[in-house]
């Protein structure tokens, strides 16, 4: 995977190890956003550009980073890049999180920063992740925009005893 010691950019690494799920995500992101500003939650580094360089000493730290928010190593960075970013925005402007929303794992760090700015695709809902990296690719080959809603709007589907549906 590393070629050269400047190491492979993020995008392309993550798009080869997950397979259609983040292949949908970056396509994605980078065919509707690029201008605005993509970025990818790397654990342990927060929030990088899509070129950012995956090097050996880089995915070590990312594969000892638990994605937990109870752990400083990750949440902190993660924060830190979020409040940057935050500070630039125009105030009508809108975060689109491509990941999951379903747990805290991402929405529990964001939501605060961001807060209604915050959204996610309204498609996603009740969605595996293989199908929504499928939607994610036919939305660029069509050239349609999904569309977003806010976190406010219910973030679980429930199955009629309560539970979350698996893949939710």
């Amino acid at each position: 995977m590393y070629q050269s010691p400047e190491g492979v950019p993020i995008a392309m690494a993550f798009a080869f190890m997950s397979s259609l799920y983040f292949r949908g995500k970056i396509g994605y992101a980078m065919h509707f956003a690029a201008e605005s500003g993509v970025f990818i939650i790397a654990p342990g580094f927060g929030l990088v550009p899509p070129d950012w360089r995956l090097t050996p000493e880089r995915m070590k730290v990312m594969s000892r980073t638990p994605v937990d928010i109870a752990k400083r190593n990750y949440r902190q960075p993660l924060e830190r890049d979020a409040r940057s970013i935050a500070e630039t925005l125009a105030p009508d402007a809108q975060i689109v999180l491509l990941g999951s929303v379903a747990s805290g794992k991402y929405v529990d760090i964001l939501w605060p920063v961001f807060q209604h700015r915050l959204r996610f695709p309204t498609a996603f809902a009740g969605l595996g992740d293989m199908s929504r990296g499928g939607l994610m690719l036919r939305a660029v080959r069509a050239n349609r925009e999904l569309e977003y809603c806010t976190l406010d709007a219910p973030r679980h589907r429930t199955t009629g005893d309560g539970k979350i549906p698996e893949g939710w």
